[in-house]
């Protein structure tokens, strides 16, 4: 009965299935504290939405799946809702196709294209892919474009004004030498932007929102400043993307509670390995070897992994590990692939041994890499 399982349930984190009458899950969603998440959907509340409503009609069991931090509960989200695809999920469903962003050398100047297919476009720049959708980003683009006035709507150099001159969208490029070097400089700002280079693009814009305010022109502000909002996702969806190539092992640290501490062991999206041990056992040299050979077994089996294209899935699992890495929940070190050769046995175990010892027990921010 629904009602008795929704008055036994534990106050941990962990998974939940929204059942309808057919027995098909219809919703997944995370918590650190299942019963009191769980038991909301039920209460009568005015910030409940229509759709939560809608939803709460349909529930006629439920399942759970506890786990022992939120992070393993966000991962495992994740994956159930790519597997299942639940109807009232509208995040991590996988759709037919990614956007990519595509910087493109053509007849006189190079232009920014959003497309499902970066591969029609030879000889550009691409990046992504981006999960948002494709009107999602070609309003990023075009707000890019708005901002600095370069949209031309010319595809050559006819020496006469464009349109979107006459509407104050472009600077001029289509007749101006000046302007077409001016033009080039912006792109390469944008280019510098999506390639994680500099930031010089958003500082720009910062500086266009505050002039606009101090004119008193509030309203160019507020486009200054919803552009930039919408831009700001891009650019961490960027380092996810490039955090995922740089393909890391990384090892990670969590305390459970006053006794004990959980580790992980990640590679790229993947979390390949999990264990609890108290705080005593971490500290002995025994638990530290027997650490440093399960990892050894466990990032064997992957060292040979390599991807040449990213699903979306593995996009979605890469920014959760990434936000997580990014957080004070956890201590993480980098463990270099060099540490896998023979050679280096005793060092990988003493920079096991130094991690963990020097880590249990304390408050800790931020990253290490054992060299």
């Amino acid at each position: 009965m629904l009602k008795d399982k929704l008055a036994l349930l534990p106050a941990v984190p962990g998974v939940y299935f929204m059942k309808d009458a057919a027995g098909g899950i219809i919703y997944v969603g995370k918590s650190k504290n299942l019963k009191q998440r769980v038991q909301s959907y039920f209460h009568l509340s005015e910030a409940h939405s229509n759709k939560v409503r809608r939803m709460v009609s349909q529930i006629k069991d439920l399942d759970i799946h506890p786990t022992d931090t939120e992070f393993e509960a966000l991962l495992l989200e994740c994956s159930y809702i790519h597997k299942y695809k639940p109807v009232y999920n509208k995040k991590m469903k996988n759709t037919l196709a990614y956007a990519y962003i595509v910087i493109h050398p053509e007849e006189v100047l190079r232009r920014i294209r959003v497309t499902h297919h970066p591969e029609k476009w030879h000889g550009g720049v691409s990046f992504g892919p981006y999960t948002s959708s494709i009107h999602r980003i070609e309003e990023a683009v075009q707000g890019i474009l708005d901002s600095f006035r370069i949209d031309c709507n010319q595809t050559s150099h006819s020496g006469k004004p464009c349109l979107n001159y006459s509407l104050g969208k472009c600077i001029g490029l289509c007749a101006d030498d000046a302007a077409r070097e001016e033009y080039e400089r912006i792109i390469d700002k944008i280019h510098a932007f999506f390639s994680d280079e500099d930031q010089q693009l958003i500082l720009d814009m910062e500086q266009m929102m505050q002039e606009a305010a101090e004119r008193y022109d509030f309203e160019g502000a507020l486009k200054v400043r919803d552009r930039l909002n919408m831009l700001i996702p891009l650019k961490r969806k960027n380092q996810v993307i490039e955090f995922m190539k740089e393909d890391h092992c990384i090892l990670c640290l969590e305390p459970l509670d006053a006794e004990a501490y959980k580790l992980f062991l990640i590679h790229r999206n993947k979390m390949l390995w999990s264990g609890i041990y108290p705080i005593q056992e971490l500290e002995t040299q025994t638990s530290q070897a027997e650490i440093r050979s399960l990892l050894m077994t466990h990032l064997y089996e992957r060292v040979a992994y390599s991807v040449e294209s990213l699903t979306r899935d593995e996009i979605d699992e890469a920014q959760i590990i990434y936000s997580y890495l990014q957080g004070n929940a956890s201590k993480h070190v980098l463990i270099p692939k060099k540490w896998l050769s023979k050679e280096y046995e005793d060092r990988f175990t003493e920079a096991i041994r130094a991690f963990l010892i020097f880590n249990v027990g304390k408050e800790v921010e931020g990253s290490d890499e054992i060299c």
